[in-house]
Order: C-alpha cells, then sequence, then structure tokens
C-alpha cells in the first residue's frame, strides 16, 4: 500500500513539473505587428545605385491571415500585402493576389492539391492554414519564397523582387 502511495504521489508531481515546462505561449499577428528598423540591400533594384540604405517597415494586421507591409528608406517607399503563416518559431509570410498568381501561376486556393478555389478557406487571406498546410495545399517541391519574421529575436527578412534587381529589407523590432 505504501509502494502505491508513493508511486502515485510521484506520478502527481511528475505531471505537475512537466505541466509547468510546457511552452504555452502561442505566436500571434500582435507578435509580428509594428515597426522593424534596418537595412535595405539593394542589387539595382533602387535606381540611384547599389548599396545598403537604413531603412523602416511598418507592420500592420489586416486581419484575415493578411499584413500590410510599408517599407522605406534610400529611394524606396512601397506598400504592399502578404499573407502569413505560424511555423514554429517563426512566422512565414507569402504572397497573395495578383503577385501569387504571377509568381506561382495559379490563383491563391486554386493551388496544386487543395482541389478548387476554396480549398484554403477562400481567396483572401489564409483561411487559419498553418505553413505546412499551405505549403501542401499551394504549392510545388522547389517554389520559392522570400522571407519571414524570427519571432525569437523579434527580427523580419524580406526580398523583393524589382524588374530591374532584388530589394533586401532586414530589421529588429523597435519599442516591444
Amino acid at each position: 500500500m505504501k509502494k502505491v502511495k508513493l508511486f502515485l504521489a510521484m506520478t502527481v508531481l511528475s505531471s505537475i513539473f512537466f505541466a509547468s515546462c510546457e511552452k504555452t505561449e502561442s505566436l500571434t499577428i500582435d507578435s509580428v505587428a509594428g515597426k522593424y528598423e534596418g537595412t535595405l540591400t539593394s542589387d539595382n533594384g533602387l535606381k540611384s545605385t547599389d548599396g545598403t540604405f537604413d531603412a523602416t517597415t511598418d507592420i500592420t494586421d489586416m486581419d484575415d491571415g493578411q499584413i500590410e507591409v510599408h517599407c522605406y528608406g534610400g529611394d524606396l517607399d512601397t506598400t504592399f500585402m502578404l499573407d502569413y503563416y505560424e511555423n514554429g518559431d517563426s512566422t512565414m509570410v507569402c504572397l497573395n493576389g495578383d503577385a501569387f498568381e504571377q509568381m506561382y501561376g495559379h490563383m491563391m486556393g486554386d493551388g496544386q492539391n487543395s482541389g478548387g478555389m476554396m480549398g484554403n478557406g477562400g481567396m483572401m487571406g489564409n483561411g487559419g492554414m498553418d505553413w505546412m498546410s499551405h505549403m501542401d495545399s499551394e504549392h510545388q517541391e522547389g517554389d520559392e519564397h522570400f522571407g519571414g519574421f524570427d519571432m525569437t529575436n523579434n527580427t523580419f527578412d524580406y526580398t523583393m523582387q524589382t524588374g530591374s534587381g532584388d530589394i533586401r529589407f532586414q530589421g529588429t523590432k523597435t519599442g516591444m
């Protein structure tokens, strides 16, 4: 009887210990929205010259799994929309709308494996998908993506493609 009580006590204590060590914090879009200070690096994507420039990117939550990205610095001042997807300790981003169709050759939601236009919960936003579900339903092996958020280090890294070259923003969230 003493051994049974001891075993039960150890089981309860072990359960409490493991439950207290479990990571319960989940990532949300609120944790990526904000201002990121960093640099733009251009390889002829900015008309004036190649090089690196100080830059700022403002990220705004637009609901339905989308963010607005306003990036400015050097000769660049642009705003565009991206879909976002949680992926462990990072948040990945993907083109949407016409940009998605031009890059990948089909409309969002009309993906390679989704079975139709509403396969991801609709044509707008990500329908609550995680990154792997998005990759499985919308992309083929080898499809390229251009950045995302490192949630551990509070950084954003994204490469914008232009007709004359790429422009890469790398920044750290300020005012957390």
